[in-house]
């Protein structure tokens, strides 16, 4: 799932505050697994801030949960709220009179 925002800064916070494998934690935000272990090691992305998926809504603590207790389960990317609004119709072509039909630029 590479559609992530800041994946390395949500690696460190799921790094920092959950206790998911690192394989789930590269699964979920599209890097790879020696990537995200540099990361907790401190070689990679030392001084970056983490940022929080569930205050983003990009995860649930549910979710969090279910992998913490399998190490197998791949964390699932939550439904964007967003994609679900409605946009406005859109106008249609201005009327043009009859007259001014024939020009053109």
């Amino acid at each position: 799932m590479s559609d992530i925002l800041m994946p390395k800064a949500t690696a460190v916070w799921l790094l920092d505050n959950t206790s998911l494998t690192f394989t789930q934690i590269a699964d979920f935000c599209g890097l790879h697994y020696l990537e995200v272990k540099g990361i907790a090691d401190g070689d990679v992305a030392e001084n970056m801030r983490g940022v929080d998926p569930i205050a983003g809504g990009m995860l649930s603590r549910e979710e969090i949960r279910k992998g913490e207790g399998d190490e197998a389960y791949k964390l699932k990317k939550a439904a964007s709220k967003i994609a679900h609004i409605p946009q406005p119709k859109r106008k249609g072509s201005r009327y043009t009179p009859v007259i001014r039909r024939q020009d053109k630029p």
